[in-house]
């Protein structure tokens, strides 16, 4: 079994979502890939990720949407999320408040940044179901 964190990234644009999870393949990190908001509450009812990274604008579900729903399941209510739009300025604080949403960052990115990003919030989320 992996010691690394496993990441859920979950955007309808494929290149984007391959890029990140490549990149975090590298850094040691165990990745599964969704294609949407749906998928991706899936795969996270499934198997509770340490860190969700989803775009804000997908089909079937939002990622905002599948963020409230995580939030919501007893499971998945405290896994930590990370948000990439191109239309940051359209999420209303109040929707951001029902969530575990805890970055956002716009489109476009760099990939430093996002793993700057992600390394701060893995540092700052205690693992779930791990003693301290």
């Amino acid at each position: 079994m992996s010691t690394m964190p496993y990441i859920l990234v979950c955007d309808d644009e494929a290149h984007i979502r391959q890029i990140i999870a490549h990149k975090l393949r590298g850094a040691g990190f165990e990745v599964i890939e969704a294609k949407d908001g749906q998928e991706g509450l899936e795969q996270a009812t499934a198997r509770t990720p340490r860190l969700v990274i989803t775009d804000f604008q997908m089909p079937r579900l939002s990622g905002l949407d599948m963020c409230k729903a995580l939030k919501k399941q007893a499971s998945t209510s405290r896994v930590s999320a990370l948000m990439l739009t191109a239309r940051g300025h359209t999420i209303a604080p109040a929707d951001l408040e029902q969530t575990n949403v805890r970055q956002v960052i716009g489109k476009p990115f760099g990939v430093k940044q996002l793993m700057e990003r992600v390394d701060a919030l893995l540092r700052d989320t205690p693992a779930q179901g791990v003693a301290a």
